[in-house]
């Protein structure tokens, strides 16, 4: 089974995230395994963002979710990596500034998003204004339970605009978090990541699944599918983002141009 199908939320699934187990390897059983999966996958992403950038009619829109230390940094560095960087923006979206609280929550968004013959990453998203809005009580319920429907309206017309929108949730367990964040503090090239403001977020773990589970089931479509990666081990979500990835972009059947030109006629003295 591809492992487009396999993590695939499909629309109109109530989504439980406690039945996606986060040490889930689709049958690769150790690192070892994946390491070359993952190279080969790396060269046809690099084959594939070139012949996207010829074609230029259409853009790529990845978007990383997860859970504090859940490996949103990791997953850009190890499988985006090797891509043309002019050819593949990437965007952190912080808390927003006073100029962007001052329009919509989704103007910031639209201006991020990918020309034509890119491939553009979003590290978190305007799913963050389902999320830590819901959980910390940012803006009401009446607001935020609204914006499902936005967000839907808004990839529907990016994906009528050629844009093609995957969207990964990198699904790690509490206890791996723990870890992670314990790593943090014990090793000294690490500590420039601690934060004990994500300490105390892990109060809030529940709410956060909770919050999860609506938006990735209100938001999973046809147009802008959710995918939950199982995380826990690194080398795993890197294989299974990678492989995703060249998945949807072969079935894209892209074609290079014509030249404007007769190419037989050019003499080269």
């Amino acid at each position: 089974m591809k492992l487009s199908k396999r993590f695939l939320v499909k629309p109109g699934t109530k989504v439980k995230l406690s039945d996606w187990d986060p040490n889930d390897t689709a049958g690769f059983a150790k690192k070892k395994e994946a390491v070359d999966v993952i190279a080969t996958n790396q060269k046809r992403l690099a084959e594939l963002q070139y012949l996207l950038y010829a074609e230029s009619k259409r853009a790529i829109l990845v978007v990383l979710q997860a859970m504090d230390a859940g490996g949103k940094d990791g997953t850009i560095r190890h499988v985006m990596g090797p891509l043309n960087p002019q050819g593949c923006p990437v965007t952190s979206f912080k808390a927003p500034s006073d100029e962007e609280l001052a329009h919509d929550f989704l103007w910031r968004i639209h201006r991020a998003v990918p020309r034509k013959g890119s491939i553009g990453i979003f590290n978190r998203s305007h799913y963050e204004d389902v999320l830590i809005v819901r959980v910390h009580d940012l803006v009401p319920k009446s607001v935020w339970s609204k914006r499902y429907g936005h967000i839907n309206a808004f990839e529907k017309m990016l994906a009528d605009n050629g844009v093609h929108i995957l969207k990964f949730f990198l699904n790690i367990s509490k206890d791996e978090q723990l870890e992670r964040f314990k790593s943090r503090l014990d090793e000294p090239d690490k500590h420039w990541k601690a934060n004990p403001a994500d300490f105390e977020e892990r109060k809030y773990w529940d709410a956060y699944q909770e919050a999860y589970e609506t938006a990735i089931g209100e938001c999973s479509r046809s147009y802008a599918p959710w995918f939950v990666i199982p995380s826990n081990k690194k080398w795993f979500r890197n294989l299974a983002v990678s492989q995703i990835l060249v998945e949807t972009l072969d079935e894209l059947d892209m074609k290079f141009p014509e030249p404007a030109f007769d190419v037989s006629k050019i003499k080269v003295e």
